[in-house]
């Protein structure tokens, strides 16, 4: 099975790496095309546009960083609306607002594409190991056609039925853990004032009704302020922001998650934009940032 990628970043470099261990043949595209030498070392094809990446492929996935990403892979000159059209489709697994989802999904349908948007829940680890969760919503025999290549990248994918509904599970996803990365922060910030040792706030959590991979994960490292980015916090500010403006449109009161945009935004307003959004807890400990392991 042939398969594009455009979008070499932590996720997209190891979702690449992924279909090429497993069997299949891959034309990768980064906007820094020295990105794609490790890939082709691997037996990856190099495309050297967009465009001629879809050209050649029936399939062709994108995993790029934000909403202006995403949409100037399609609109741009060379970029995928130039080769699109009937019988190739189009899969974006980007992180977007369901607005930019549809805008994509309405110029590829009009060049007689297909289109699928197909966030994932999951990050560095999980995208290295094939467990991702796959929120796809568009074009349901394009969802069948790319199915082999879902089962690789992820542990489970869903059909979510129209356009913009993968874009929001994601979203919403995205909120609850920045907002549950702000309570662990202040907890651990708390414990630690108090006299208490964190690690044994972890080990109590671990143990309990709120137990869950992520604090098990990122606990401890939080703890040694080490910060190497599986998912960067200026990613996880972005989508607190996208999913604060779904909430506005549905008139859904959010509190909690806006108190963590803000930590997030002064987080980023600190430097810590390209460290792992768990380097939030900087903030909370009221460091500006000292003691965040460099990535």
């Amino acid at each position: 099975m042939e398969v594009g990628f455009l979008g070499l970043g932590i996720m997209g470099k190891a979702m690449a790496i992924n279909l090429l261990r497993h069997g299949f043949r891959v034309t990768v595209w980064n906007r820094t095309l020295a990105k794609c030498q490790e890939l082709a070392a691997l037996g990856a094809t190099v495309g050297e546009t967009p465009a001629s990446v879809v050209s050649k492929c029936r399939y062709t996935i994108a995993m790029l960083s934000d909403p202006s990403a995403a949409l100037s892979v399609i609109f741009d000159k060379d970029g995928v609306l130039e080769q699109i059209g009937s019988g190739k489709g189009y899969v974006d697994m980007s992180t977007v607002d369901a607005a930019t989802s549809t805008k994509i999904s309405e110029a590829v349908k009009q060049k007689g594409g297909a289109f699928l948007e197909a966030p994932v829940s999951g990050s560095k680890k999980p995208a290295e190991d094939g467990q991702l969760v796959i929120l796809a919503a568009g074009d349901k025999p394009l969802y069948d056609g790319i199915v082999p290549a879902f089962d690789v990248l992820g542990k489970k994918s869903f059909f979510l039925g129209e356009i913009g509904n993968g874009a929001k599970m994601k979203l919403v996803v995205n909120m609850i853990m920045g907002s549950m990365m702000n309570a662990l922060s202040e907890g651990l910030c708390l414990a630690d004032k108090s006299g208490l040792s964190p690690q044994t706030l972890l080990d109590v959590l671990d143990l309990g009704a709120i137990a869950n991979p992520m604090f098990k994960l990122k606990g401890p490292t939080m703890v040694q302020g080490s910060y190497n980015p599986a998912f960067p916090l200026k990613h996880q500010q972005k989508d607190m922001r996208l999913a604060l403006a779904l909430g506005d449109e549905n008139a859904v009161a959010m509190p909690v998650s806006a108190a963590a945009n803000e930590a997030f935004k002064k987080a980023r307003s600190l430097g810590l934009g390209d460290q792992d959004f768990s380097a939030v807890y900087e903030v909370v400990k009221g460091a500006g940032g000292s003691g965040s392991g460099q990535a």
